[in-house]
């Protein structure tokens, strides 16, 4: 058992007190998110900010949660988009990188080219929603939500450079052993990649999850509403009412809150997220280094 050094162990405190003293400061605007949220907006305007409330009050939550059904669904939908699209989309990744990692394939430079291409150009809106809705006629559906974003090209030249440092040997012992193209692909190569592919399934995931934009374009039905959409709605309407309270409108504003119900809503969208993130945790370090190139 090696023995530190003075230095050394002046070291790890220094490290170890300065990256607390970063994680605290880190939680320091989440306690305000959560306390403003808690905070009625006659006190947020006769105090200001506080970190810890005057007074507790519910009242943004309460305003949210007048239609809990809808809320209910919309967070069923979000769920279902998520860990259908997350799922789908890493499994076209690694496909696709893959494919750009066999040299033994010979088209894997054009491949590579072609993924590489959508980087810098794409489409455009209007011909992705002519696509979406006048050739797959997918308006109105749940895959509408989550198969315009199955392949990021980013994310496919990074699973790229984490596969190339797979061992290629271990492949050819699968054809020696008679596996198929499919199986080496399914029982070798993913599950070598299970790193690379949970820190990537958490950047799809979080993706999915904040994604309103699609919901805007293609979703008209409210019970395919996602979360994000139905609480950016509700945001709209709230600076509509905010902004028209001087307009002669018979509206009581003490009993719809503003700013309170911005922060509960924030609440709302990244809750079920941050309690997800901590099981990726242990994937992210070594996920950071996909595609380094190594010296």
């Amino acid at each position: 058992m090696s023995v530190q050094t003075k230095s050394q162990r002046a070291f790890r405190w220094v490290n170890v007190t300065f990256f607390s003293v970063i994680a605290l400061l880190t939680l320091i605007p989440l306690v305000y998110l959560v306390s403003v949220s808690l905070t009625s907006d006659s006190d947020i305007a006769h105090y200001g900010y506080q970190l810890i409330p005057k007074q507790v009050s519910f009242v943004a939550y309460d305003y949210l949660l007048q239609a809990p059904k809808q809320l209910i669904n919309a967070y069923l939908v979000t769920i279902v988009v998520t860990v259908a699209g997350t799922a789908l989309s890493l499994l076209l990744t690694a496909s696709v990188a893959y494919v750009m990692t066999r040299r033994d394939y010979r088209y894997y430079r054009m491949t590579t080219f072609i993924v590489f291409f959508t980087l810098l150009f794409n489409g455009g809106l209007v011909p992705t929603y002519m696509v979406m809705t006048n050739v797959l006629h997918l308006q109105d559906t749940l895959f509408a939500l989550f198969l315009p974003y199955g392949v990021s090209a980013w994310f496919a030249m990074l699973m790229k450079g984490f596969m190339q440092d797979l061992p290629f040997e271990t492949i050819e012992a699968g054809k020696i052993d008679g596996a198929s193209e499919l199986g080496i692909f399914l029982k070798i190569v993913l599950p070598l990649s299970k790193p690379a592919l949970a820190t990537i399934g958490l950047f799809y995931a979080l993706a999915y999850w904040n994604d309103w934009w699609l919901a805007m374009l293609y979703i008209s039905k409210e019970e395919l509403v996602p979360l994000q959409f139905m609480l950016q709605r509700i945001m709209v309407n709230l600076q509509f009412l905010t902004s028209n309270m001087q307009a002669g409108l018979n509206i009581d504003m003490d009993k719809i809150p503003s700013e309170s119900a911005r922060m509960a809503i924030s609440i709302l969208a990244v809750g079920p997220m941050m309690f997800a993130f901590p099981f990726f945790q242990k994937f992210i370090v070594r996920g950071l280094t996909l595609g380094a190139v190594k010296g």
